[in-house]
This record gives structure tokens, C-alpha cells and sequence, in this order.
């Protein structure tokens, strides 16, 4: 039984703890939050011990979760790692790209399991691709949410774009070679709207727009690629392959025959596969205690969570550059 130590028992903290309770081969050990009133409070909802300090949990666990405020991760990371215990870490990995860094360099010298919280990787449109071929040579990604002050503590590029970063990283094998992007500050600090347009070596190109003061909810990837377009709705949790084939005479139920210009027949086919009724962040911990019992390599390792900062840092780079203009 792999013991769990769960750091932060705000919002999403919360999540995870009540998660936990359905991880097979798991089990928490102690809840730590600085606000000891809030973990109390989670832990006597789901019937969990509390810790009085960090150093008493870090003893205690095989495994931190490590559910706090950006600002902490890299603080509690370096405490877990210098324990040889394995961690979790909630999306962004750091508050800075050099402790992200530095965490990945820990992690890989320490040989501790390392996972960052990049949820959208275990939701039911993304895995409705694991047996597909996918060779992207466009791409547009939205991703929309009403403004909630939570989070405003880093920008929206940190806070909500980076899940559609890591999403492309993963579906796009080559290096990026350019980007371009823009952004506002709204309401909050730093940028709150931010349209960007990645450039890979490989030619395939992504436009993403993130903004947390919309009207209206929106994750949405589209993906184009030679005879066929793929759509992803992470909110829905739908996925909608739309293929262009010679067409053989054979009618599917949603097949649709077309006659190009040419002369040439063909034939539209769209294939919905069926909804994955799994819950993210509960398979997201699940696969973590498998990477540590089996021995394998996270699914989103810390090299993922780095990479994707790395990008999202260089799209704040950009950002500023523009706004100083």
C-alpha cells in the first residue's frame, strides 16, 4: 500500500483527497495545509489524519501530493525530493521556470517518481485518441472560463493555456522553432486574454487563445491533418473524427459521398467514439501510484511539466515584449 501525503486542502486539494479515497493501492496518511482550520475541516469530511507540520508528513508517506499554491510547489518539491519519497505536483510544476528546472534535476539525480497534474491528459477526448494515428499539420486551440480569482496569482498563460500546451507537445514530435503571441491585462496583475501561434520544425502550426473573463466556458482543440479533421471538446469530454477516403462503394452509418471536381469520388466518413466514463483526476493519481509500484515512468513526467513551462515562459517573454511597444 503506497502511503499518500497530501499537501493543500483548499479547492482543488479538496478534490484530490476526496479522489484518493478510490485509488487502488493508496491510502493518505496525513493532510497538511498552513490554514490548519481548512484542513481540519477536509479531513474530518472524508475521515483522513492531519498533519501539525510538513517534515512529520514527508516522514510519514511514500508519496506527497503536493496541492498548494503555486507560489509553495518548488519549497515542498525540494523538502520531498531531499527525502528520496516520490511527488505529485499540481499544474504549474513552479512558480519560475529556473525551479522547474531545478526540480526535474532533483527528481531525475534523486530516481524519485515525479508527475505533474496536467489533468487533460486523462480526459475521456484526449484518450479517445490513444489508438489513432495522428500526424497534426494544423492546429486551433480555445480555452475560455468565466473570471474566478482563483488562480489570478500567475497569468492565464500559466493557468489555463499551459493544459493546451502540454496537449500539443504530446500530439506534435518536433521541436518548436517560433513563437508569436499577444495578451492583455484585464482585470487582474498579469495578462487575463492571450492568443498565440507556435511554429514547429516539422511545419505543423498551433493558434491558441486562452482568456479567464469570458461569458462563456470553452475547451476546444481542433486538430487538421491530410484527409482528416479531429475534434476534442475536453468540457463535453467528446471527440469527433471526420475522415476524407477514396470512396470503395461501402456505406457506412455516417458516410457521405462526394464527387470532386476532378471526376474524382470520395467519401466524407465521421466516426464519435464512445464517451470513456472515467473520472481524470482520479485515473491521473491512479496511474501515478501504478508508475511507482511497477516501476515505470509517469505518464506526465517532470520533463513534460518543464517543457511546457519552458514554452509558456517564452510566450510571456513575448507577451511583455509586445505590451512594452
Amino acid at each position: 500500500m503506497i502511503k499518500i501525503g497530501v499537501f493543500g486542502a483548499g479547492h482543488l486539494g479538496r478534490i484530490h483527497v476526496q479522489q484518493w479515497q478510490h485509488v487502488e493501492g493508496a491510502e493518505i496518511v496525513g493532510l497538511y495545509d498552513i490554514d490548519s482550520a481548512q484542513a481540519q475541516k477536509v479531513a474530518d469530511e472524508f475521515n483522513v489524519p492531519v498533519a501539525t507540520n510538513v517534515e512529520e508528513l514527508i516522514d510519514l508517506c511514500h508519496a506527497a501530493d503536493i496541492v498548494t499554491t503555486t507560489s509553495t510547489h518548488f519549497e515542498l518539491a525540494e523538502q520531498v525530493i531531499r527525502k528520496g519519497k516520490h511527488l505529485f505536483i499540481e499544474k504549474p510544476m513552479a512558480a519560475s521556470i529556473e525551479q522547474a528546472k531545478t526540480i526535474l534535476e532533483m527528481s531525475t539525480e534523486a530516481d524519485v517518481k515525479c508527475q505533474i497534474g496536467h489533468v487533460e491528459r486523462f480526459n475521456p477526448a484526449y484518450l479517445a485518441l490513444k489508438d489513432k494515428e495522428i500526424t497534426p499539420l494544423f492546429i486551433e486551440g480555445h480555452r475560455l472560463a468565466q473570471f474566478n480569482p482563483r488562480g489570478t496569482d500567475v497569468s492565464v498563460v500559466l493557468d489555463l493555456m499551459i493544459h493546451d500546451i502540454d496537449i500539443i507537445l504530446s500530439l506534435v514530435q518536433s521541436d518548436l522553432k517560433k513563437v508569436s503571441a499577444s495578451g492583455v491585462n484585464v482585470i487582474s496583475d498579469t495578462a487575463d486574454i492571450a492568443n498565440v501561434r507556435l511554429e514547429f520544425a516539422n511545419g505543423c502550426v498551433a493558434n491558441l487563445t486562452a482568456s479567464r473573463i469570458s461569458l462563456k466556458s470553452m475547451r476546444k482543440i481542433r486538430i487538421f491533418q491530410k484527409d482528416a479533421y479531429i475534434s476534442l471538446d475536453f468540457l463535453d469530454k467528446k471527440t469527433e473524427i471526420v475522415t476524407i477516403s477514396d470512396d470503395d462503394g461501402k456505406k457506412g452509418l455516417l458516410d457521405f459521398p462526394i464527387e470532386l471536381p476532378n471526376g474524382k469520388k470520395r467519401k466524407i466518413s465521421v466516426n464519435i467514439p464512445p464517451k470513456m466514463e472515467v473520472n481524470a483526476i482520479r485515473m491521473e493519481l491512479q496511474k501515478f501510484v501504478e508508475c511507482i509500484v511497477n516501476d515505470t515512468p509517469p505518464l506526465v513526467s517532470a520533463r513534460d511539466g518543464y517543457q511546457a513551462m519552458d514554452i509558456a515562459y517564452e510566450i510571456l517573454k513575448k507577451i511583455n515584449e509586445a505590451l512594452e511597444k
